[in-house]
């Protein structure tokens, strides 16, 4: 299938178009109102430095529901006895900054985050659609997570640890609080081992499609957060 170019007009093609990797457009900006679309279609941006803008829309998903999250036994022994404090939405910029600096090369390079997307992203938090959670020890920041949030689903877009377990006791107090908000899932976008052991599974693009629909998602908006 071919890869579509997109030009400044607010628009993206079907998902179903996109290549057997993923890989659906190229082009674009990351403009407030072309994120939130993608985000609302199922596609997000990845690309490296020096690239142009990247669209995917893999096919299968993978996705945490949070009924599902599996916290095994050490975790939970490590979770009784640490005295790591948690936070919502406390320091975005941090989260996003270890996020950046701990998948960068020396030069820089090895990391998605572009100085572009730190700044969208920035945007996106500021305007209330994008929202970090921090995991602390004393006053240092060790552990965190940020995403975008629309309608009911979370999309998950990085994560970091800097000390023992940080990144998985951020990740268990995040699904704890989307299950109490009544979510339909965590988008975690590519499969690791990491998340596969916390309970993460795979579904096709098609049935992620349908939990966007039941996730009070339109892409005709309005878009509303409600995280």
């Amino acid at each position: 299938m071919p890869c579509y170019q997109l030009d400044n007009g607010l628009w993206f093609p079907p998902v179903e178009a996109a290549e057997d990797y993923g890989l659906l457009a190229v082009g674009g900006d990351l403009s407030l109102e072309r994120l939130l679309l993608a985000y609302s279609l199922g596609i997000f941006p990845w690309y490296n430095p020096g690239e142009p803008i990247l669209w995917w829309s893999p096919d299968p998903r993978c996705v945490l529901f949070p009924s599902k999250l599996h916290i095994s036994r050490s975790l939970q022994r490590f979770m009784r006895k640490q005295s790591y404090r948690i936070s919502f939405n406390q320091d975005f910029a941090g989260v996003i900054y270890w996020c950046r600096r701990l998948r960068a090369g020396h030069d820089g390079s090895g990391t998605w985050i572009t100085p572009e997307m730190l700044k969208a992203y920035t945007r996106l938090h500021e305007l209330g659609f994008a929202h970090s959670i921090e995991c602390w020890d004393g006053d240092q920041l060790v552990g965190g997570l940020y995403g975008i949030c629309i309608g009911r689903c979370f999309f998950g877009e990085s994560m970091f640890s800097r000390s023992q377990n940080a990144s998985k006791v951020v990740l268990v107090h995040l699904m704890e609080y989307l299950q109490q908000k009544g979510f339909e899932l965590l988008d975690c976008q590519q499969t690791t081992d990491h998340l596969v052991s916390m309970g993460a599974q795979e579904i096709s693009r098609q049935e992620f499609q349908k939990y966007l629909q039941n996730a009070d998602i339109s892409p005709d908006g309005p878009f509303i957060s409600q995280f």
